[in-house]
């Protein structure tokens, strides 16, 4: 995010907590951060606010912005903080301040009395605020943990200058238009709820399991070409195995146990101790790496209730899961081959906009300091080389591994995670992997997490959204219905689908007894690429009006020019954007 963008959207957080401490003065103040698209900050207040809450929350802004009052900044000692915010019974600050390692800690002002515990920056003045929009509520757990209070989370936005605050706010009654949640169901695609079976379990409907299999089919093919081997791996397999990868200790509330014949077992989370075992299977001699060992392998995590969210936050899902065992040698050129293989299959799809992000050691991590460091330097190597821009996340890569995560940009401009590239020298250590060098010595290989679309169900989230439904003809479940004018063109209208049909086009025949626009609205709705009506003249010349999605003309052409019209524009994965 631009920087300046950033403590503006920061500097309207404290406006909005100035605000509601003046509407509400029993209310206890959390944390107000900015965000990618805004800000929000967290409240506790005994009842949830309202709609009509926000309305009278932003004209109290208003007022604050028009009084131009500036942010003061004052530096104390963390206990002269502590005394001062145990005075206005803010525990949440104290709490903050008891966390905060430095000696001194700094505090705002607005106003009369508004004071805020925040290591800044701030801009100068409220005045400074030109364009913001409170945009909804929400709860949020005291620091995320289920045993915390439960806090009034308001979220809002803020823009440079009202023609952008617009812009966003056009987008978002855009995006609820988008919302695969809802189209999902209205084209008969998926659904992801069902009282009998639970939540956050895919179900895919036929018209939805078309465009799966069309993307598995893409996956598949270029994945061959590309010299990966295809492998299949159980769902279920034994906790020894998840402990010795270190996922028992680092992923566990995650994953689903149970117990068979007196022995714990899990349900997979990840596909990679698998590949794994395959790869062990045998002895490998280094004139067989690189091993890229390739699975759409279905996998299952313990997600909470709340944090479910359509497709893109499930309990089931499927993932182009690869595994690429390399020698040292090999490192730079695999993963500039991934780079390159993600960037063609975006295209491929209709993505144009790309960002990279280079997440290095957290925390909580497996492995050496200088596995990492080689691990590290193996990835930054490879973009450079590639000459590609990236930012670099300190302290958010896998606990085995630094990663490359590749974003793309939807119609709309919003990012989506969905490729990511993993450099691992601690499960190859963890599992004593071993190929024979030239000289017949053991040696250990690297090896390389990736996937390149992700989850397929988040893609397929991602696709809805972007093309709003109306998928490229290639990927359309349904790409051509043929719609009779009267009952007396039923029989050619059958010998159209059959013609279509015959050439592995998707197609169906809509002969119901609603009027001739109702069918064609229908067919609109349903957002079929080619709509082709056949009345009494089309019968008698042996041909078919066509009309195109989003179109309103016609073109009336033989059966044959309409079949080759659809496959040229398959064969070349036209994309249309909605």
């Amino acid at each position: 995010m631009d920087k300046g963008l950033d403590i503006l959207r920061h500097s309207c957080s404290h406006i909005m907590a100035q605000a509601v401490k003046e509407l509400w003065p029993e209310v206890k103040l959390g944390i107000g951060p900015s965000i990618e698209d805004g800000f929000y900050y967290d409240f506790d207040k005994k009842e949830p606010f309202t709609d009509d809450d926000l309305v009278v929350i932003e004209e109290k802004m208003r007022q604050v912005i028009r009084k131009d009052e500036p942010f003061v900044r004052q530096e104390l000692s963390k206990k002269e903080a502590e005394i001062l915010f145990k005075k206005l019974r803010e525990e949440y600050k104290v709490e903050l301040l008891r966390e905060i390692p430095d000696e001194k800690v700094s505090i705002y002002k607005t106003g009369e009395n508004f004071l805020d515990l925040c290591r800044g920056p701030h801009i100068e003045t409220t005045g400074k605020i030109k364009a913001f929009k409170l945009l909804s509520v929400a709860g949020a757990y005291w620091h995320g943990i289920e045993t915390n209070p439960m806090l009034r989370r308001i979220y809002g936005t803020c823009f440079n200058a009202p023609e952008e605050l617009q812009e966003y706010l056009n987008n978002l009654e855009e995006a609820k238009k988008r919302d695969h949640r809802k189209l999902g169901p209205q084209l008969g695609l998926f659904d992801v709820f069902h009282e009998d079976a639970g939540a956050g379990l895919v179900f895919y409907y036929p018209k939805g399991a078309v465009v799966r299999r069309l993307i598995e089919d893409y996956e598949k093919s270029e994945h061959t070409k590309r010299g990966y081997q295809m492998v299949i791996t159980p769902h279920i397999m034994q906790a020894a195995l998840w402990k010795k990868s270190g996922h028992y200790d680092y992923y566990k509330e995650n994953m689903y146990t149970f117990q068979i014949e007196e022995k714990e077992f899990v349900l997979k989370p990840m596909n990679c101790p698998g590949h794994i075992l395959i790869y062990k299977s045998k002895t490998r001699s280094y004139k067989e790496l690189p091993l890229r060992l390739f699975e759409l392998g279905t996998v299952y995590r313990h997600e909470k209730a709340g944090v479910l969210h359509g497709l893109l936050r499930v309990r089931g899902f499927t993932q182009d899961d690869a595994h690429i065992f390399c020698l040292p040698s090999q490192l730079t050129s695999e993963i500039k081959a991934i780079i390159a293989f993600v960037f063609d299959t975006m295209k491929v799809f209709g993505f144009q906009s790309i960002g990279i992000e280079l997440s290095t050691r957290p925390e909580k991590h497996i492995g050496s300091d200088d596995d990492w460091r080689l691990a590290t330097e193996g990835l930054e190597k490879s973009l450079k080389e590639m000459g590609l821009a990236y930012t670099v996340n300190a302290g958010e890569g896998a606990f085995y591994g630094p990663k490359i995560d590749i974003k793309l940009k939807d119609a709309m401009k919003r990012s989506w995670q969905c490729a990511t590239i993993q450099c691992d020298f601690a499960l190859p250590k963890r599992f004593e992997l071993t190929y024979v060098d030239s000289d017949g010595k053991e040696q250990q290989p690297i090896m390389l997490h990736r996937v390149v679309l992700g989850s397929i169900e988040r893609f397929i989230a991602c696709l809805t959204e972007h093309y709003a439904g109306a998928f490229p003809l290639w990927l359309a479940p349904v790409q051509a219905v043929v719609i009779p004018v009267k009952d007396t063109c039923q029989e050619y209208a059958l010998k159209v689908e059959a013609a279509l049909r015959a050439e592995d086009i998707r197609i169906e025949c809509n002969d119901s007894n609603e009027t001739l626009n109702k069918r064609i609205r229908q067919a609109e709705t349903e957002k079929i690429p080619f709509i082709l009506v056949v009345g009494e003249r089309e019968v008698r010349d042996n041909t078919v009006s066509v009309r195109r999605q989003g179109s309103s003309g016609t073109s009336i052409v033989e059966i044959a020019e309409c079949i080759r019209d659809i496959q040229s524009q398959v064969a070349g994965r036209e994309q249309r954007r909605r």
